[in-house]
């Protein structure tokens, strides 16, 4: 008995079923074990999506202000409009920081709807309604994954789009309030569709290490064990006909492809970007995550995501936006030009977000001691409004959707929920939003409590 070894040891694992071979740590193949497995997969059959739409979702982890990115308030009062003035966009109406000048260039390809809310402003619980749609008690005190993420859910609908790629990816990790993966995981679907975790790809020697084999493990070596395992499988399916079993051989085909083809291999080289463009991203973590997400799309993956973290600026907020937003600016708007460039902004749907807002009112910047002693003023955790930007893979741009009240504090038009959010990624996918998955109990569940897409933006 041996597996593939996907970290830096080169040893054989002895004592695992023959069934266990491919133990890869990658979206759709991570535990082929059969028990691992018949907890992971439905009976049914992923569906096909009619139109091969892919999504990139960047997920500012810590909660960014809406009102110094998208939502700014110039006529609230000092403590409320904050520290930025907003600029105008080629979008008339669609105004933005002045920290975001090259996403003002490009603001025709993207919407924003500024009147998400889930009114929380407990990390935990916001970010597991952002990334789940569900609430179900989770909190600070209750962190425990109690829903698939999306990215999970729609890994076992559709897979990945091209063999030999992972369906689901994170770069250059998942994380969720430091939970890894957190609340991106698939929990009821099975570890088979958590994320394949790509590691840093600014890094100067960048390598997929789970793309290695075990020392001694050859590639005529794996073949031979891949066709007795096969031989195994399609024994027992034969007795049992278990639906799982058939999707076991899937999985079996995904695992091998993945570890031995040159697609994927080819598609996690950021190397082979022109240096020019890759500036353009950013020679930083988030820049070059970005634009590996979009080598993976157009590679094949049908759902990445892409970690900025650290947005939880409760005091000095000038010096972390300062250094913050124009990254996020460089990233995103260059995504969007490098898409429409090549011709794949139409089946790439961009979607940009944390677990909250922050509070339209500014705090002293003392966190419980004296004024301005630990910088400049900041803002806490606000569930009550926030803002999501929507481009690409269908979706208008040019567009607001909603509206908060004058001093940002609630939607004041067309709320929206994380489940109206969800419905609309599901509808671009060709998914149905009224899905339903099994719970551990084996009964059917509705994966959003409301499935209607956010209609303006289709």
């Amino acid at each position: 008995m041996f597996r593939l070894d996907l970290g830096s040891s080169a040893s054989y694992c002895d004592g695992h079923s023959r069934r266990s071979f491919l133990q890869l740590g990658v979206a759709g193949m991570a535990s082929l074990g059969l028990p691992g497995l018949l907890r992971a997969k439905e009976a049914s059959a992923p569906a096909a999506s009619p139109r091969g739409t892919s999504v990139i979702l960047i997920w500012l982890d810590g909660g960014p202000g809406h009102m110094d990115t998208y939502d700014l308030k110039p006529d609230a009062p000092a403590e409320y409009r904050g520290i930025w003035k907003p600029i105008r966009t080629n979008v008339p109406g669609l105004d933005v920081t002045e920290l975001f000048p090259k996403q003002a260039k490009v603001a025709d390809k993207f919407s924003v709807v500024r009147s998400m809310h889930h009114d929380t402003g407990d990390h935990f619980a916001g970010a597991h309604r952002m990334l789940t749609a569900k609430d179900l008690g989770v909190t600070g005190a209750n962190t425990a994954q109690k829903a698939p993420g999306i990215g999970a859910i729609v890994n076992r609908e559709i897979g990945a789009r091209v063999r030999g790629m992972p369906g689901y990816v994170a770069a250059p990790h998942a994380g969720s309030v430091g939970l890894s993966p957190g609340y991106f995981g698939g929990h009821m679907l099975g570890k088979s569709h958590d994320p394949f975790l790509t590691g840093d790809p600014n890094v100067a020697d960048f390598q997929v290490r789970n793309l290695n084999l075990a020392g001694g493990l050859t590639l005529d070596k794996l073949e031979d064990r891949r066709t007795l395992l096969s031989h195994f499988d399609k024994a027992q399916a034969s007795l049992d006909g278990h639906p799982a079993a058939r999707a076991m051989d899937r999985f079996g085909r995904e695992a091998f492809d993945f570890i031995t083809g040159p697609t994927a291999r080819t598609a996690f080289n950021v190397g082979k970007e022109d240096a020019k463009l890759r500036d353009r991203y950013g020679r930083n973590s988030w820049g070059q995550s970005t634009l590996l997400a979009r080598r993976l799309v157009e590679a094949g993956s049908t759902f990445v995501t892409v970690h900025f973290g650290g947005w939880d600026h409760h005091w000095n907020l000038k010096a972390g936006y300062d250094d913050y937003l124009p990254k996020v600016d460089a990233a995103v708007a260059t995504l969007f030009e490098d898409l429409s460039d090549r011709g794949l902004l139409a089946t790439t749907l961009v979607v940009l977000c944390g677990e909250f807002g922050r509070t339209p009112k500014m705090n002293d910047g003392g966190n419980g001691g004296a004024p301005m002693s630990m910088g400049t003023p900041g803002r806490d955790h606000w569930g009550g409004a926030m803002s999501v930007l929507m481009g690409g893979g269908g979706v208008k741009g040019g567009m607001v959707v909603g509206a908060t009240d004058r001093l940002g504090q609630a939607p004041l038009t067309r709320a929206v929920t994380p489940s109206n959010l969800h419905a609309t990624i599901y509808r671009v996918l060709g998914i149905d939003p009224k899905l339903q998955i099994l719970d551990p109990g084996g009964r059917p569940v509705n994966v959003l409590d409301d499935p209607e897409p956010i209609g303006e933006l289709l």
